[in-house]
């Protein structure tokens, strides 16, 4: 596989893309290639159109950049290229974190002095893993119950083995 540089201008996002990028995460896209630089070229149908990449692309753009490392990936077929353009972006978010590891790795980030904000977790995730990686969900009336709301707890009689609410005793 090659990488070729080409021309941003040159470029040809994919109009029927599915995938949004909004202005804040093309800023922490942004952020990121300023950091790593480019780790991920923007991959390419044979005539510059947009396979994989198009944030990386309005990233570009947001830092001025002129030209971008890319592949080109000329011998998919249409429906190739349809269906790879979804799984891209599906992929990747099928994948789960080791919560325990990650909250290592972060505090281990923090003692260095790296910028956390790079890595793309909200203030309120970040320090959520920071402190543990302890998640507690809100619960809902179906998980717990009404707490105003006592379901009755029977019991049998040991003698007449009559069932009565123990809470209504």
């Amino acid at each position: 596989m090659k990488i070729t540089q080409k021309k941003v201008d040159s470029l040809i996002p994919y109009v029927k893309n599915s995938r949004t990028h909004s202005d804040e995460q093309v800023a922490q896209i942004a952020a990121s290639i300023k950091e790593f630089g480019w780790t991920n070229p923007i991959l390419v149908d044979g005539s510059n159109g947009i396979i994989a990449g198009h944030g990386r692309l309005l990233a570009a753009r947001k830092l001025g950049y002129t030209d971008v490392p890319t592949i080109e990936l000329a011998d998919l077929t249409e429906t190739q290229k349809k269906a790879y353009i979804i799984a891209d972006n599906r992929l990747a978010l099928n994948a789960g974190w080791d919560n325990e590891m990650l909250t290592i790795e972060l505090n281990d980030l923090l003692a260095d002095g790296f910028a956390l904000e790079l890595l793309g977790f909200d203030s309120a995730e970040m320090q959520n893993l920071i402190d543990g990686g302890i998640d507690f969900e809100p619960a809902t009336e179906d998980d717990q119950g009404k707490l105003d709301q006592l379901d009755p707890k029977w019991i049998a009689c040991p003698h007449c083995g009559k069932e009565f609410d123990a809470r209504q005793v």
